[in-house]
């Protein structure tokens, strides 16, 4: 019955529920509490009691949703404000959700809501990262990057992004009038933004101010593609505010990058944030638990292994025929359809991991196209040898299917973590299942693809581990990408300089990014082996396919929480 009355409760005065509920959410804990009719809070936490939640989660579901809100900054003139006044004025809000956050008692709640509450602790400490150390508004030039024209194959954007982005991809032309409205409104911000950008960029970090400048000659190019193409598919029907929209954004843009060319002479300061720098924020937002002296014994570790088990292969191989590259665009496409069906083949022979209807999907949307012997890249001389140890690593495009088709439980978890918390699960498994595809038997009909596997560990750690020499300052971002080049075996990073540019860019802008790959894949190996020892201990066999039910359906968090809930073990 009691059920039944709140359910009516909520029919009757849901509108004003609602708006209540904006307000009360608001006082601080005590007030929230004292001296108050029934409120929808009341009411949800009953529901919540009901549905096994903790009776105060609703609280922190509320925080949540206003600290979301906070993050997401006001407009000035049109753009999200990142001018240091509106930092300074903001902080005391900051430190008040904080506050709130911390008032928040969980010791008695389930482990998969104590970890909700951590999740938003860690976005909180990454935002007092920016504030504090990174400050990519100030530093970093490719934060007003805004167009972009591709999707990413993890939840959000790598690196620190502005709040105005422009998703090219998610358009279809020809556009439709509304689609055209859309573009017009997006592109609109693009002006008022990098304006205010140049008040803004006050840093003096070298090597982050000249690779940035690239990423706005792009968005100039990406503009004067996007005019061609509009002009293609709307040659007498452009909306007029869409055809001014883009003139100006180009013109800005180009204003922009010159602008940010005649202050790089004076920009001679490291781009880094050092090594204690660094390890806090490892530990304390992305929650890897590892110093940066560890990650560089890790990577270190990771390289030797990987050369050295890949000379091994090569003298257990030595007696087989050569692996021979596609050269055609027809030897590519039987090669990229042979390679979805091996992989997924063998992931539901083998009970690997659940199938569902969405994984081939995800993955044909991705198989690749021919490209020339001259023109391929790292990845790509790989895959024309054999694409399934790179279709191995598009995991990704499984996981980000599932987070759409499969939305988690949890409000917390179900959008993409802020400042790419994501990274040592989602860039760790997909890496790893490069290997542990591997070892379950992948390639027991074509031991040269295991060469492949080995020579993209080799490239992994050899280009995260001069990335963490950046970070403490002891290399430049082209010194990085020589370790990145040197250590990569049969040179395949030689050939593609562009590909080296924009991987070693990126992990300076985004610390950690560089060494998640191996880092996320050291916690998981970790987490398999703590799960593999509690079911030895009682009595019970480690199935893969239930691994990895459990470890998807745990959501896009870092590793170490993920290890939490599928273990019971808060601590290693």
């Amino acid at each position: 019955m009691k059920k039944y009355f709140f359910m009516l409760v909520i029919f009757l005065f849901g509108p004003a529920i609602v708006l209540a509920q904006q307000e009360d959410l608001r006082k601080d804990d005590e007030k929230f509490l004292k001296g108050r009719p029934v409120s929808v809070l009341d009411v949800s936490m009953i529901q919540a009691q009901e549905e096994g939640l903790p009776k105060d989660y609703q609280k922190l579901v509320a925080l949540f949703n206003d600290w979301r809100e906070f993050e997401s900054p006001p407009l000035l003139g049109g753009a999200p404000d990142y001018t240091a006044s509106r930092f300074k004025e903001n902080r005391k809000v900051f430190r008040g959700l904080q506050k709130r956050l911390n008032k928040i008692n969980i010791d008695s709640w389930a482990v998969p809501q104590q970890i909700d509450w951590h999740v938003v602790r860690a976005e909180m400490n990454g935002y007092d990262f920016n504030y504090r150390v990174l400050r990519p508004w100030e530093r970093d030039p490719a934060f007003y990057q805004t167009v972009w024209a591709y999707k990413s194959d993890v939840p959000a954007h790598e690196g620190p992004t502005n709040h105005a982005t422009i998703e090219l991809w998610t358009y279809s032309f020809p556009l439709t009038q509304d689609e055209q409205r859309r573009m017009a409104k997006e592109l609109a911000v693009v002006p008022p933004l990098l304006e205010q950008a140049k008040e803004n960029l006050v840093g003096n970090a070298r090597d982050l101010w000249v690779a940035g400048t690239e990423n706005l000659r792009r968005q100039e190019k990406r503009l004067g593609s996007l005019s061609k193409k509009l002009g293609q598919h709307h040659p007498n029907n452009l909306h007029p505010n869409l055809g001014g929209a883009l003139s100006h954004a180009k013109q800005s843009t180009r204003s922009f990058v010159k602008w940010l060319d005649a202050q790089a002479p004076y920009k001679n300061g490291p781009s880094g944030v050092g090594k204690e720098n660094y390890t806090w924020y490892q530990q304390n937002v992305h929650l890897v638990p590892l110093s940066w002296e560890e990650e560089v014994s890790l990577l270190k570790r990771e390289l030797d292994r990987a050369w050295s088990s890949l000379v091994l292969e090569e003298q257990k191989n030595q007696g087989l025929p050569p692996m021979v590259a596609a050269n055609t665009p027809k030897e590519f496409e039987i090669m990229a359809e042979k390679g979805v069906k091996r992989l997924l083949g063998f992931l539901s022979e083998k009970k690997i991991m659940p199938i569902k209807p969405n994984m081939e999907p995800a993955l044909r949307e991705h198989m690749g196209q021919f490209v020339p012997e001259d023109q391929r890249n790292f990845f790509l001389i790989g895959m024309h040898y054999d694409p399934v140890p790179l279709y191995s690593h598009f995991y990704h495009w499984f996981d980000l299917a599932q987070m759409r088709d499969e939305p988690h439980s949890s409000p917390i978890r179900r959008e993409p973590l802020l400042y790419n918390i994501f990274d040592s699960k989602s860039e760790g498994i997909a890496t790893g299942v490069e290997e542990i595809f591997m070892h379950a038997g992948l390639y027991e009909d074509s031991p040269r693809s295991k060469e492949i596997v080995w020579i993209m560990l080799a490239q992994r750690a050899a280009r995260g581990l001069g990335s963490l020499y950046a970070h403490a300052n002891m290399m430049t971002m082209e010194e990085a990408g020589k370790v990145h080049v040197k250590w990569t075996p049969r040179g395949w990073m030689e050939r593609e300089p562009h590909l080296l540019k924009f991987e070693q860019h990126l992990y300076l802008r985004q610390p950690g990014y560089g060494t998640c790959y191996i880092t996320g894949k050291y916690l998981i190996e970790g987490l398999m082996t703590e799960y593999a020892k509690q079911l030895e201990e009682q009595g019970k066999r480690f199935v893969m396919k239930d691994f990895f039910k459990k470890f998807n359906d745990a959501g896009n968090i870092p590793v170490e929480l993920v290890r939490w809930e599928i273990t019971g073990n808060k601590q290693r």
